[in-house]
């Protein structure tokens, strides 16, 4: 029997962050493996070894109807999620888990002391790591000695904690405002006066308008106390970081209507002998003629600030500022991007190594033609040794004592931690270890994953072209019928200025298993491609993005890789804003699904948070483009069924948008369902929800498009004006 769409499927759940699953041994990854391999050579355009026994004894069955050991349970609860890492002064390796068997909890756990001990957790279970700055976090512990400093996130106040005693309680450093009012992010130790220096989100007096500084919390005693300014006055502040000596504070500012990867400009303070910030001279971003978003500043053992921008390339690469005249200059310079989007706080893409010369060396990750790469770069000889890993997407790194840490993943890694032993010259690897994995089951299913292929397809402009990944599906038990062609499922990733990355995603595996093909499309807009790339989107969200989508698809239809009757588009926020304009404009999608996605552009603006408030104004332009590019004021054009997901506590999209497209389509007689969770947020933490919103696209493709059966025991919820 069906469920109700509305209120059966409204849960009630516990608090906090992402997904988990039980503690692992350490793994060891050979790097002879030919998977690996074979990644690293594999070329664009070219359909990557499958790795696939003969056809000779498979069963035949229709795409989409093929049993997988990939479950949604094994995607919701065995996947956990990262929430940054930290390295110790004697080398300890500390990690933010989020877990979705915990509703979502985040905990920090650090390694195993022995060989065959499990890993620790830290935090209480009474305590949830997660700050609420700007929605979506990022920076939310930080680790100095014996001392470990988090935000929790039922009072987003900030606590402090022993590493060693794990027996002694977490004692608060910040008042209580009686909430989540206001929220503590990125922060950093200052030693000369010690004391905590971080990000403040103070929505004391108004949500919309939060006010955001850089404050100063004293750790001399065990009081809490309130936190003292050190810098203010406009709209956004991130990245506060204290040289060595602590004479010198950096910090990145913005302000609207930009956001950070549009214009922002990196300063440099004088701390007096009383603590204040002083004399402020700003390094990059100042002038008016240059456009460029310096992020990351990041200051050398010897005292010398070092930052990422993008200024006249359009590429964000490494540069180093001169003091003494006031002078940036370039480090190392390629058409590729050293860092990404400052969506969340926190983002380390590059971490100085220890060398007994005098040269300083910087470990760094560049973003290339889709794919990543993980170098070692001379500052003095302005040069990189790339290094062999199995990695083909990283993200953060971190120095250690002797050893250098890498979050990073592949087309058969999911999201995980590697420890990488360097030769004494620090050019090569000589040891390449997991210590911390996402999921410590995903080697059991290698034979059942989809290896992303990186496409390269025409935009409606001459001359121009865009990127997706490709996932064809695999299964080594099941092959189709002759001549059938597979239904496929495109994702519109989010943002919107982010990017899709070829990496393992058991999420992806789960459609491509059962016989579906996957397409994950970089539309104009996204990141990893230069700010020339990115900037595709401004005015035109809702167009390019949306004429994006359906090339790739028709490139896909006309090169025969897909069924074009049996086309499918899913996304989440601005993805499934994407994904409702692709049905409401176009003629291509023949069902959609939305994950919190927006329906109602000027409603969005009108209840967004701050930090995304004047967004949508670069992207959208005018009023007459607002109205014109939402979907919910063309309901009549809807010609295809959608369900809708949406969770509750939602602040950056709220629960109005889907519950105006949910009945506009109903009473228009579409085939419509809305799946409403409670506790949720902005996307979905908890492996009970996770999973039931990945079957239910699944079945609600099949019952509607598909003309199959899912091999899943899978009971659907009522479809309006369907069932």
């Amino acid at each position: 029997m069906a469920l109700s769409a509305i209120a059966t499927v409204t849960r009630h759940y516990g608090l906090c962050s992402p997904p988990s699953f039980s503690s692992s041994p350490l793994i060891h990854i050979t790097r002879t493996r030919k998977l690996v391999t074979r990644m690293s050579s594999f070329k664009p355009n070219s359909p990557p070894p499958q790795n696939q026994p003969s056809t000779e004894n498979n069963l035949t069955a229709p795409y989409g109807s093929w049993k997988s050991p990939i479950t949604a349970d094994i995607v919701s609860g065995s996947s956990k999620r990262f929430g940054g890492f930290a390295v110790d002064s004697v080398g300890h390796l500390f990690w933010l888990e989020s877990r979705p068997t915990e509703s979502g909890r985040a905990v920090i756990v650090k390694e195993p002391g022995k060989p065959g001990e499990d890993p620790v957790d830290l935090t209480p279970t009474d305590f949830a790591v997660r700050t609420l700055a700007q929605e979506y976090g990022g920076g939310d512990f930080y680790i100095s000695g014996d001392s470990l400093i988090f935000s929790n996130y039922k009072d987003q106040r900030l606590y402090i904690q022993s590493i060693s005693s794990t027996d002694s309680a977490p004692l608060p450093l910040t008042p209580d405002y009686g909430g989540q009012s206001v929220c503590y992010a990125d922060g950093v130790f200052d030693s000369r006066f010690n004391r905590y220096v971080t990000v403040r989100e103070d929505q004391r007096e108004s949500g919309i308008n939060a006010i955001t500084t850089i404050v100063s919390v004293n750790l001399s005693n065990n009081n809490a106390q309130e936190p003292r300014l050190l810098v203010g006055g406009n709209d956004f502040y991130a990245s506060p970081r204290i040289d060595p000596k602590g004479e010198r504070m950096a910090w990145i500012e913005w302000g609207h209507p930009n956001m950070p990867w549009d214009r922002s400009e990196l300063w440099v303070g004088y701390i007096s002998n009383n603590g204040d910030v002083q004399k402020r001279i700003c390094v990059a971003g100042g002038d008016p003629i240059l456009v460029e978003s310096p992020t990351e500043p990041r200051w050398s053992s010897q005292g010398e600030l070092f930052f990422v921008t993008d200024r006249k390339s359009g590429f964000w690469n490494i540069y180093k500022w001169v003091e003494s005249y006031n002078e940036v200059l370039p480090v190392y310079s390629l058409d590729a991007e050293f860092t990404r989007p400052l969506w969340i706080f926190g983002m380390k893409s590059y971490d100085f190594l220890e060398y007994h010369s005098q040269n300083t060396l910087i470990a760094c990750s560049y973003r290339e033609n889709g794919k990543s790469y993980l170098g070692v770069l001379d500052v003095t000889q302005g040069k990189i040794s790339v290094l062999d890993i199995p990695f083909t997407d990283i993200n953060n790194i971190t120095s250690g004592v002797h050893s250098l840490y890498v979050e990073g993943s592949s087309a058969v890694h999911p999201s995980s931690i590697a420890k990488i032993t360097l030769d004494d010259q620090r050019t090569k690897v000589i040891d390449f270890k997991i210590m911390w994995s996402s999921s410590s089951i995903s080697e059991m299913y290698t034979s059942y994953y989809s290896w992303p292929e990186l496409m390269k397809f025409p935009t409606d402009i001459p001359g121009q072209s865009a990127y997706a990944y490709f996932y064809p599906p695999t299964n080594p038990n099941y092959q189709a019928s002759h001549g059938e062609k597979p239904p496929l499922l495109m994702r519109s990733h989010g943002g919107p200025t982010a990017e899709a990355r070829g990496c393992l995603n058991l999420s992806v595996q789960y459609w491509t298993s059962r016989g579906w093909a996957y397409v994950d499309v970089n539309y104009g807009g996204s990141t990893g491609y230069g700010r020339e790339y990115r900037e595709r989107l401004l005015g035109k969200w809702g167009i390019v993005d949306v004429n994006d989508c359906c090339n790739c698809t028709k490139f896909l239809v006309d090169s025969g890789r897909v069924d074009g009757e049996r086309l499918c588009i899913t996304g989440s926020s601005a993805g499934g804003y994407t994904t409702l304009a692709a049905l409401a404009f176009k003629d291509v999608f023949k069902a959609g699904a939305s994950l919190y996605g927006i329906g109602d552009l000027q409603l969005l603006r009108a209840e967004t948070h701050k930090f995304e408030s004047h967004y949508i104004d670069n992207l959208v332009g005018d009023e007459k483009a607002y109205f014109e590019r939402s979907p919910i004021n063309f309901v009549n054009r809807f010609s295809s069924p959608i369900i809708l997901f949406q969770g509750l506590e939602d602040k950056v999209v709220s629960p109005d948008q889907a519950r105006k497209i949910y009945q506009a389509l109903k009473e228009k007689g579409l085939p419509v369902a809305l799946v409403e969770y409670e506790g949720e947020q902005h996307g979905f933490r908890r492996a009970e929800n996770i999973k039931f919103t990945l079957e239910q696209q699944m079945v609600f493709f099949a019952r509607l498009v598909g003309h199959f059966e899912v091999a899943d025991e899978i009971t659907p919820v009522k479809i309006d004006n369907f069932d």
